[in-house]
């Protein structure tokens, strides 16, 4: 039997062509203002310095291949920078973005396709081009979209997005829910907080969105992929079930135990501790995590296998974390 690739589905690529489109524009500004109150000056003075040093391996596919051969990968699922999400876009500027990114990211993929998988963007703020906006990544050879915990206004419950929940579930595209950004604002604006307690945050807000709202229920064959290893919920899914059992109000919306939706979703690795990954393997299934790196951000994994095998799961939940679930996950019809 030939042995699965390693694939790491948690990897991202800059696209400067969608930063000079929206350069300028009535909202930028503002936008940039949010993110900077949010993350704070410390954490701005760090970013830039980071991002600069990484950017022939976030632009140039021959640095990045090069990169994962260092890593022993030998796919990656590459999704835009959630810095180019610009939910604060109007509908015009908004589908100049989507299509931008869409191309720009399967053009970059193109340079290796048979290592190189790619996603695209929907403009959440605006549902009503959300499906036309998958329906253009599927057709430039993508394999579905990233999307962030939330768009101004609306959570991922809203029923507006029901469209794309079902487009999405029809055509077997994937959805690759990745934060930008914490809604606890400058509570979190020291220590980098706004990424190490906001990103796992705004993963179990959005994912029990999903999970209480019934979307679930309604598109059993949704495939979404949370990244962080989906945050703080995981470990924590047991005071869900509580709330589910002894509350009418939490168990309104959904159908069944909170806990038993993990096994319908899948996760990245990235969760920085071998314990917790462990756990996340535990009460979502091995067949439920995939291998992911935020490459190649700081807070991303330098040696994402290295970080697999410190978990010392069996040999069978290794292989499938590896590669072999993502293989199939990943496969075009």
């Amino acid at each position: 039997m030939t042995t699965p690739p390693t694939v790491d589905v948690h990897a991202h690529v800059l696209l400067p062509e969608i930063e000079a489109l929206v350069a300028g524009l009535p909202g930028l500004a503002e936008a940039k203002d949010l993110d900077a109150r949010r993350n704070g000056p410390d954490a701005l003075r760090v970013n830039g310095p980071m991002i600069g040093e990484r950017i022939a391996r976030l632009t140039d596919p021959a640095v990045r291949l090069a990169a994962m051969d260092d890593r022993g990968v030998d796919v990656q699922l590459v999704s835009p920078s959630p810095s180019h999400y610009h939910y604060w876009a109007d509908e015009e500027t908004a589908e100049k973005v989507y299509r931008l990114a869409n191309e720009a990211t399967a053009a970059h993929c193109s340079a290796a396709p048979d290592r190189l998988r790619g996603l695209g963007l929907v403009p959440l703020q605006h549902p009503d081009l959300a499906v036309r906006a998958l329906g253009h990544a599927l057709e430039q050879g993508l394999l579905g979209v990233e999307v962030s915990s939330h768009a101004p206004g609306r959570e991922l419950s809203d029923p507006a997005y029901e469209p794309l929940w079902a487009r999405a579930e029809e055509t077997g595209a994937i959805v690759f829910l990745h934060p930008f950004g914490c809604t606890l604002d400058e509570r979190l604006d020291q220590w980098y907080l706004s990424n190490t307690v906001g990103q796992p945050t705004e993963n179990a807000v959005a994912l029990s969105h999903l999970i209480f709202s019934g979307v679930l229920d309604r598109h059993p064959d949704l495939k979404v992929v949370a990244a962080h290893g989906g945050g703080y919920l995981p470990t924590h899914i047991g005071r869900s079930d509580h709330a589910w059992t002894t509350r009418a109000d939490a168990g309104a919306g959904c159908d069944h135990l909170p806990s038993s939706y993990l096994k319908r979703l899948y996760f990245d690795s990235l969760v920085h501790d071998p314990y917790v990954l462990r756990e996340l393997v535990r009460v979502a299934g091995a067949g439920r995590v995939l291998l992911g790196s935020d490459f190649p951000f700081d807070m991303g994994a330098e040696d994402p296998l290295g970080a697999l095998r410190a978990a010392r799961l069996s040999d069978a939940d290794f292989e499938a974390v590896r590669g072999a679930t993502a293989t199939a996950l990943l496969r075009k019809d």
